[in-house]
């Protein structure tokens, strides 16, 4: 995509100071929502950095390490719609780099700035510390391209403006995240393709090829019309196609039951009056799978079927009832008949004003359903159980609130809370990097301060990023983290026994306090029974409601949900499979 520029030469041919490619790129985050910058200095990065700090619109946030930084982009782009990390070139981008591939997987529009070697050392021969002791200086470029969708290396000014919003507008339309790379020496120097108030991004929005999408509605209509009980199952690929809305008309308009894929909860209000729950095969919720897979047809919009999302394959379900929204792509029934360039949410819109009208799927839900049961009452100083713990931060959840689960047993148990209207849930489920949501709580509370960050995270998984709370008490944040102690990596136990699933124990509350130092807002405290939970409870959502509350649950080392025992079993028999022969 080519952009122009205007020159911002002025009538005396001299060229403004603040034309430069720090306030270009400053001003250009600002442009597209980005208030927040998640960074780790470094001596590629800091004149760059200067620029980012002194734009009014962006507060550079510093961050323990770049790892974390990246996580705190892709927690901040779930909240904003779009993120923006800054690192030193190698060192820090390699050590970013996974963090990347997670918003990748996650079709997150992250921009990943790193500060690179001076323009003068390109083709220099010359070898640079922060380097793997090469002159050649694209180890890092090759590194990103297959977790980036777009990398631009700006070691001239000539085409920096290009590169710089070629760069923007890729990660914008595509919804993933892209790399750009910045000579250090760069930053400060004016040049006349920068203009001091940068012209609107040239950001067109993707269209529907008309005959393709009336087709592809047409056959999809005939399709559902024919079935006696059609069901919508909605998956994560709905957010970065922006088509939550189109669902929903689509779902209020035909009357179907409707059903999220794990890894797609929260997109959907669970207040619905058509709602039935997650499909996660043998793990769905109660009565969920079994109204989904004995429909005659099912639409399901944006799914990803690996293994976790299908609990290691193990959805029942039949080509030839399918009709499979993608992004920009329908596929309808056995035989694969494929309609393109047909977006999803005109797609979903057009179909809900076609659709007949047809709730016996959802009536024979009800019809079966029974609710939930309850967890066996605890006795007094009773050691505290995983579904007790559970029931009672379902008590605490309400609109103003947003429940990010860590990688691990959390996944299975947030699943089963009920959202209250207007309640966000975030999970990192295709990519699945433990530790994530430490940094992610960070970001989504950065980007989104009317929510407060319920976070569920393993001791395992804390242990690797811990040190992010020193970020969260740095920018005054009152997100609750729960840090559920079990002795260990429980997920991996239950895979494949070994001594290597089995961590240190730390004093985590201690930790907490020690990070905070007396400098910033901070309640900590540790429970083992009911009776402390509760209490704990009250006290985060009252008393030390404007605080960053930190509770440190004790678990005992085998205490489960029978879905993580469940996917357990099917990875570890997936796993250990002999080789095929050949």
């Amino acid at each position: 995509m080519e952009t122009k520029t205007v020159p911002s030469i002025s009538c005396n041919g001299v060229v403004p100071a603040e034309a430069t490619l720090g306030h270009h790129l400053a001003r250009r985050l600002v442009q597209i929502g980005v208030s927040d910058v998640f960074s780790v200095p470094g001596d590629y990065n800091m004149a760059l950095l200067d620029y980012l700090v002194a734009e009014p619109g962006l507060n550079l946030i510093g961050c323990c390490n770049e790892l974390n930084a990246g996580y705190a982009a892709d927690g901040y782009a779930r909240a904003r719609g779009v993120a923006a990390c800054a690192v030193t070139f190698t060192v820090g981008g390699l050590s970013i780099l996974n963090a990347i591939a997670g918003a990748y997987c996650g079709n997150l529009p992250v921009i990943c700035i790193v500060g690179g070697p001076s323009s003068n050392d390109y083709g220099s021969n010359r070898i640079l510390h922060h380097t793997i002791g090469l002159p050649d200086f694209s180890q890092e470029l090759r590194c990103f391209q297959t977790v980036t969708c777009y990398q631009g290396v700006v070691n001239s000014l000539e085409d920096a403006h290009e590169l710089i919003d070629t760069a923007i507008c890729r990660a914008l339309k595509e919804s993933k995240p892209v790399y750009i790379s910045i000579s250090c020496n760069l930053a400060g120097i004016p040049h006349p393709s920068f203009t001091p108030h940068p012209i609107p991004l040239p950001l067109f929005p993707k269209e529907s090829n008309k005959t393709s999408l009336e087709a592809a509605v047409e056959a999809a209509v005939s399709f559902l019309n024919k079935a006696a009980k059609p069901v919508m199952v909605g998956g994560p690929e709905m957010r970065a196609a922006n088509a939550r809305n189109a669902f929903l008309k689509l779902a209020d308009a035909s009357g179907y039951p409707v059903a999220v894929m794990p890894s797609a909860k929260g997109l959907i209000p669970e207040h619905h009056p058509h709602f039935i729950g997650t499909y996660w095969g043998a793990a769905s919720t109660p009565f969920c799978a079994e109204t989904v897979e004995s429909a005659d047809a099912y639409l399901f919009v944006g799914p990803i079927f690996n293994d976790i999302n299908t609990l290691s394959h193990s959805l029942l379900l039949k080509e030839a009832k399918t009709i499979l929204v993608e992004p920009e792509r329908v596929v309808i029934g056995d035989d694969g008949t494929a309609y393109d360039c047909v977006r999803m949410k005109d797609f979903l819109s057009a179909l809900a004003a076609m659709v007949r009208r047809n709730e016996t799927g959802y009536e024979n839900h009800s019809r079966m359903y029974v609710g939930d049961g309850r967890p066996r009452r605890s006795e007094p100083n009773e050691a505290l159980r995983v579904n007790v713990l559970f029931q009672h931060i379902q008590k605490m959840l309400c609109g103003e609130m947003v429940v990010v689960a860590d990688t691990g047993d959390s996944w299975f148990n947030c699943q089963k809370l009920k959202l209250p209207p207007g309640c966000g849930y975030e999970v990192q489920m295709e990519y699945g990097s433990i530790g994530w949501s430490v940094g992610a709580t960070l970001g989504y509370a950065q980007a989104a301060p009317e929510k407060r960050v319920i976070a569920c995270i393993g001791d395992g998984s804390f242990q690797m990023t811990a040190q992010e709370v020193s970020t969260m008490l740095a920018c005054g944040q009152n997100s609750i983290i729960f840090l559920i102690n079990n002795g260990g990596y429980t997920i991996e136990e239950v895979i494949h026994e070994g001594p290597y699933n089995v961590i240190k124990n730390w004093n985590y509350t201690a930790l907490v306090d020690a990070i905070c130092n007396d400098q910033g807002k901070c309640w900590t405290t540790k429970v083992g029974c009911e009776e402390e939970l509760i209490e704990a409870i009250d006290k985060a959502t009252g008393a030390y409601k404007n605080c960053l509350c930190f509770i440190e649950v004790i678990i005992h080392k085998d205490d489960t949900s029978k879905e993580l025992l469940q996917l357990g079993i099917r990875l570890s028999a997936a796993n250990s499979r002999p080789p095929n022969p050949h």
